[in-house]
């Protein structure tokens, strides 16, 4: 398939309109740098790295292997968690713009200070957002572009359709650059986000179930055997609605904070700390269901498990989904003649 150039592309000298969506736990650094082989932007959420070394071992490493590769079209960057509860954004920002990461991901709270430390340099900053209010809010202090998170994402789904919410966005915001999350494993997808307005797609779940993922044989065979019926949300997590697989163990947790949790979370004094005590809680938990032979099978995952049905390298995913990109477009082309 001929390399697409919009806006998205054109930024980042990417041949394909494609994110490797960052994934807590699962993304890791050959997955972003096969990523940046197969002309795609590969990203990884910088609380993957716990210990300030490890994460600019990391920054280094990506940014010596881009310079090194200049014949490599794709590129790479970071999502950071800005939300108040997160103690490490500061220590992990000051990182990313030391090594100039060329592409950022703000999620869950006030992108400002991201923006306003990547504007130093040149670098762009996405913001998730699930509305077009969070939208507004994101604009406003200056982010580049939107990632729009919709019904079927992993992690921290949206309530609204990607059908219904990149048309509001675009109406809303025309010269933004739009990229769709959420139910996508399938080129004809993309495809059809593009026609929507969408500048791209955020991909996740599909690289789960990928030869590169240090994550369990369990987790990935999960990928491929579970359907959409079987994903659901809790916030027993995060204290966000987080999408997870209804495995046994979930259904024994329980998908709801009860009562006291809601009143601590909801409370303006405790708010903040219970926050970061009930991640925290969920991280370790997320960490246990990774290892082998685990019962406490608490995978992240979005719907389009549906759409997965084998395990692959990332490369051979990359392929197959521009591969089926060009045969969508050819099917289209066919059917307007």
């Amino acid at each position: 398939m001929s390399n697409i150039n919009n806006p998205f592309t054109s930024a980042f000298g990417l041949n394909y309109p494609i994110i490797m969506a960052p994934m807590f736990l699962v993304s890791n650094e050959n997955m972003v740098k096969e990523a940046i082989r197969c002309g795609i932007m590969g990203t990884f959420p910088t609380l993957n790295y716990r210990k300030n070394e490890e994460l600019e071992k990391v920054l280094k490493n990506l940014q010596e292997f881009k310079e090194a590769n200049p014949q490599f079209k794709g590129s790479y960057g970071v999502n950071i968690i800005v939300q108040k509860s997160n103690p490490k954004v500061e220590s992990h920002l000051k990182l990313c713009v030391k090594y100039k990461v060329p592409f950022y991901i703000t999620s869950l709270g006030n992108p400002k200070q991201v923006i306003e430390q990547a504007k130093t340099y040149g670098a762009k900053v996405y913001s998730d957002v699930t509305n077009v209010e969070h939208a507004k809010k994101a604009d406003s202090v200056g982010c580049d572009g939107f990632i729009a998170v919709g019904q079927g994402a992993g992690g921290h789904a949206g309530p609204y359709p990607l059908s219904v919410l990149i048309p509001s966005l675009k109406k809303n915001f025309p010269n933004k650059p739009i990229i769709a999350a959420g139910g996508i494993a399938h080129g004809s997808s993309i495809l059809s986000m593009l026609s929507l307005g969408g500048a791209g797609c955020s991909i996740g779940t599909r690289f789960i179930a990928s030869t590169e993922a240090t994550v369990s044989d369990d987790y990935k065979n999960a990928i491929v055997e579970y359907d959409m019926k079987d994903i659901v949300l809790t916030d027993k997590i995060s204290g966000t609605p987080c999408t997870i697989i209804n495995t046994p163990y979930a259904k024994k947790v329980g998908y709801k904070q009860n009562w006291f949790e809601r009143l601590l979370s909801n409370n303006s004094t405790t708010k903040k700390y219970f926050k970061m005590l009930v991640q925290l809680r969920g991280m370790k938990k997320f960490e246990q269901a990774l290892k082998p032979g685990t019962y406490k099978t608490l995978w992240c995952a979005g719907q389009s498990v549906e759409l997965i049905d084998e395990i692959k390298s990332t490369e051979e995913i990359i392929n197959q989904l521009v591969f089926e990109m060009d045969a969508g477009k050819q099917t289209l082309d066919l059917q307007f003649v």
